[in-house]
């Protein structure tokens, strides 16, 4: 088999400074779908630094561009003073002044050819743009880099009423020589890379407001969107408001534009872009009713919508140098977007969320194939690092920062961090620096949370004598692809202690490893304590003690870190369903009875209540018991966790009626936190009084009855659980079927939950569904990853139909949108860790896929790399 990957490789080692900075950046584009014009004018300025090396040639990215003129200075260059290649084109350094000069070049390009999303393109007659990483190549030839900042004046040319650009508006009209097109200008004053630009053009309806800054200057804030979706734009815009108030309160930072504007795209890859004043948002993100927006809509809304608003300070005022200090923008802009998520609902809720999201993606991407550190040495396409490790590893790495310093120190430290950088393509020794600087550190061994990848395992001991109670930690992390020696990580340990009343005695604490083994004391114990370790999940590590159910059971009681408190309780489960798998175990009693102490007190917030009850998932149940050793059997995971559901449903079957009814929330629907903890859970408690009836008439009743989306949504999930939903399938898809995001929600529920057996059979069927728009993304995922990454007893059927399936629809987008095919190739990242026969069908569907004529240079990089 031939090798997977062979394009050139990037390397952090290689990064040398532009030979040619830019000063400043005028666009003019006169937009056709299939021949827009483009013309840029480029302020270049020879690098002063690299004065030494000589003459350089100019070397400019582009890709898919049709070259119609170049001059530099005025002088029209001729076709053979222009070197063409596939990535750009070169200039001879005997043409090219050595000091400053304009280049100017006009360049036509295809949008509606452009069906990778990235550059200019075409979504439903809307012109939008997508230029991070590397799509601004696709609009005209530029320096493509990160690191090359500029001021960008843009002129747009069409015939469509709305067209937007970054900055602030200084002029519309009409085009003298064309009447029929209309004319908009617009100034970004603000030097920002070629990542960071953005045009729309659309018959686009605004929803408009205000924001006055703490300095008081009016902000004109608009939400464009198309003509009928101004009714679900309200959330949206009450998110973007709060945000911007916690970033004047929390971190000091006032918007410094007079115009903030969000767009809403149906075809976009990712959930949205920072650029500069003008974020591009999946519509998904933005628009909501109780209709039909779920209370997980709205939460996702307001996290991504203050994500993206964060990133005007970090990532757009100050950004990375290159991209491979791509989690200096976003793990710290993640950091922040969980910070205000919890000040907004609940931290507590939050957090648990977080850790969820964190084991299940990038846990699962730093024990396999794809494992890389925080900060990349090196990449094929850097579109394939746009990962939970680069995000939320990123920004655990935030999170343990700041418990290492304090909360005053964290916010000295940023604030030296702006005042410093801003207007700065930034490092991560420059983070570091900062930080050290504020605070008087050595931070030296902590960047190895940046460099080292794999997530380090802790394992603790315990032992008491004369009221002195003793922890001894050892931190081992096991070797990732291309990296097998490990070195001890800086990771802060907070720690409460339990007497046997559950109260506690001595304060928190918080112990700091830095080395391979080391033991810590506490004194002042009258008998010995049962320690509560890891608190808020204080670093991202796992941490291995070996204890017994009835300690997980005591701290499910009596912990008051709400975060250990929901993991005794998950660990309880967790070490049960393991018993049910491997050894044919019985549930145990007192794990249910735990759960349902949890359930029923009133004292505690819904929402919490709910995440106590659920069950680890399959995929990490199936993980750990690879870690242990043996095989995981899908089915019989999936099984099991029925099992024990049906084992909570029996012995609380008594108290789920008045649960359920208690948990109804009266009134007119509102997103807020305390409503829609209430809901979710309600949702548990139908799901498991669901199990113990003949007819599902619960569910049905509910979903007849919904005034919301949350509890129609709900109900149906447990209809099609329980194999008693096809009325309601159908009934769903006849009252929504004009409504593309909740249409959505229908293909996603279908393969997700969709029984093992048929699963594969269903996602078949709904391939050919009249509205299964394979190209757009979001239709895409709904239906594809909903089964693989949804569904794991259907995708891993003992047959290989679905790994086949899987693959065929892979090859099938891979042509028209590398970026979303690369990114899905992860269902396949587990492969060795089933058994030999399931292993042998994913390898030959991987090989498959590599062998392909054509394969993108995305998703061959993914491939290789899983296939090792």
């Amino acid at each position: 088999m031939p090798p997977a990957v062979s394009a050139p490789i990037t390397k952090l080692a290689d990064y040398k400074t532009p030979e040619f900075w830019v000063d400043t950046v005028s666009l003019t584009f006169k937009l056709h779908p299939t021949a827009t014009r483009v013309t840029s004018k480029i302020r270049f300025r020879a690098n002063p630094d690299l004065a030494a090396e000589g003459p350089h040639n100019l070397r400019l990215d582009g890709q898919e561009l049709r070259l119609i003129s170049a001059r530099i200075d005025g002088k029209q260059l001729k076709a053979d003073e222009v070197l063409h290649d596939v990535e750009g084109l070169t200039v001879p350094h005997d043409l090219v002044p050595q000091g400053a000069f304009d280049w100017v070049c006009e360049v036509e390009i295809n949008p509606q050819a452009n069906t990778s999303l990235n550059g200019l393109y075409m979504s439903n007659g809307m012109y939008c743009t997508q230029c991070e990483a590397e799509g601004f190549r696709k609009i005209t030839y530029y320096p493509d880099r990160p690191d090359v900042m500029a001021k960008f004046d843009v002129k747009i040319e069409s015939d469509l009423p709305v067209r937007l650009s970054n900055g602030n508006p200084i002029g519309f009209g009409d085009d003298l020589a064309d009447p029929s097109f209309g004319v908009s200008e617009w100034h970004d004053p603000w030097p920002k890379p070629a990542y960071l630009f953005a045009l729309v053009a659309g018959d686009l309806m605004s929803f408009d407001d205000r924001f006055t800054t703490m300095s008081g200057r009016v902000v004109t804030l608009q939400i464009f969107v198309r003509p009928g979706d101004e009714g679900k734009c309200a959330y949206a815009m009450d998110a973007l408001k709060r945000s911007m108030k916690w970033d004047e309160e929390v971190y000091g930072r006032e918007y410094d534009l007079d115009l903030f504007m969000i767009v809403a795209v149906d075809d976009f890859n990712m959930g949205a872009m920072e650029n500069k004043g003008l974020n591009i948002f999946n519509s998904k993100y933005v628009l909501a009713s109780a209709k039909t927006a779920t209370d997980g809509d709205y939460e996702r809304i307001e996290g991504i919508i203050a994500h993206e608003y964060f990133h005007n300070w970090t990532g757009n005022r100050i950004t990375c140098r290159d991209w491979f200090q791509l989690c200096l923008k976003e793990g710290l802009t993640v950091f922040r977007d969980q910070q205000f998520s919890g000040d907004q609902r609940s931290h507590a809720v939050k957090r648990i969320e977080d850790v969820l999201q964190l084991r299940a993606r990038q846990f699962r991407e730093d024990a396999g194939p794809l494992a890389h550190p925080v900060r990349p040495e090196e990449y094929i396409e850097i579109n394939n690092f746009y990962t939970a490790t680069v995000y939320e590893k990123g920004a655990e790495v935030i999170g343990m920062l700041r418990e290492l310093v304090g909360g005053q120190d964290y916010r000295r430290a940023l604030d030296l961090y702006f005042d410093r950088h801003d207007g700065q393509a930034c490092t991560i020794e420059d983070w570091i620096k900062v930080f050290e600087d504020a605070t008087g550190r050595d931070l030296s061994q902590f960047t190895r949370w940046y460099s080292q990848a794999g997530t380090p395992r802790v394992e603790v001991s315990d032992s008491f004598a004369d009221g002195t109670y003793t922890l001894n930690f050892k931190q081992t992390t096991a070797p990732t692809p291309g990296q097998t020696d490990k070195h001890p990580q800086v990771i802060p340990i907070r720690t409460g202690f339990l007497d046997a009343k559950g109260g506690e005695p001595v304060v928190e604490q918080v112990f700091v490893l830095d080395q391979a083994q080391q033991s810590f004391s506490v004194s002042g114990f009258t008998g010995k304590p049962t320690p509560s370790l890891l608190r808020g999940f204080s670093a991202p590590v796992i941490l291995e003690r070996d204890t017994t159910n009835q300690e997980r059971a005591f701290l499910l009681a009596h912990d008051s870190d709400p975060f250990n408190k929901w993991e005794s309780g998950r660990a309880f489960a967790g070490d049960l369903l393991l018993g049910m798998a491997l050894s044919d175990l019985e549930p145990d009693p007192a794990y249910v009875q735990a759960i349902r102490t949890v359930a029923l007190d009133d004292r505690l917030d819904p929402a919490f209540r709910a995440l106590a009850m659920g069950l680890p998932s399959e995929d990490a149940l199936a993980q750990t018991i690879a870690d242990k050793g043996h095989t995981p059997d899908p089915l019989k995971i999936h099984h099991c966790r029925k099992d024990l559901s049906l084992n909570i449903a029996q012995a609380m079957a008594d108290d789920l009626p008045g649960l359920y009814a208690n948990m109804a929330v009266p009134g007119p629907y509102t997103p807020d936190a305390k409503a829609a903890g209430k809901r979710s859970l309600r949702a548990v408690a139908l799901a498991l009084l669901t199990k113990l009836e003949t007819d599902a008439d619960t569910a049905q009743a509910q979903f007849d009855a919904a005034d919301n989306m949350t509890e129609q949504l709900s109900a149906l999930s447990v209809l099609i659980s329980n194999s008693a939903g096809k009325v309601a399938v159908d009934a769903f898809y006849n009252q929504w079927q004009n409504d593309r995001l909740v249409i959505d929600k229908w293909f996603t529920v279908q393969a997700s939950l969709s029984a093992p057996g048929t699963a594969v059979d269903v996602a078949k069927s709904l391939t050919n569904h009249k509205d299964f728009d394979w190209q757009n993304p979001n239709r895409y995922r709904s239906l594809i990853a909903g089964f693989a990454m949804m569904n794991p007893a259907g995708f891993h059927r003992a047959d290989g139909a679905g790994y086949e399936f899987f693959a065929d629809w892979l090859l099938k987008l891979d042509p028209l949108n590398p970026q979303t095919t690369a990114r899905m190739c992860g269902a396949f990242e587990t492969w060795r860790r089933y058994d030999e026969a399931r292993q042998g069908l994913m390898r030959a569907q991987l090989q498959r896929i590599a062998r392909t004529d054509g394969l993108s240079k995305d998703t061959s990089e993914i491939v290789g790399k899983i296939l090792g």
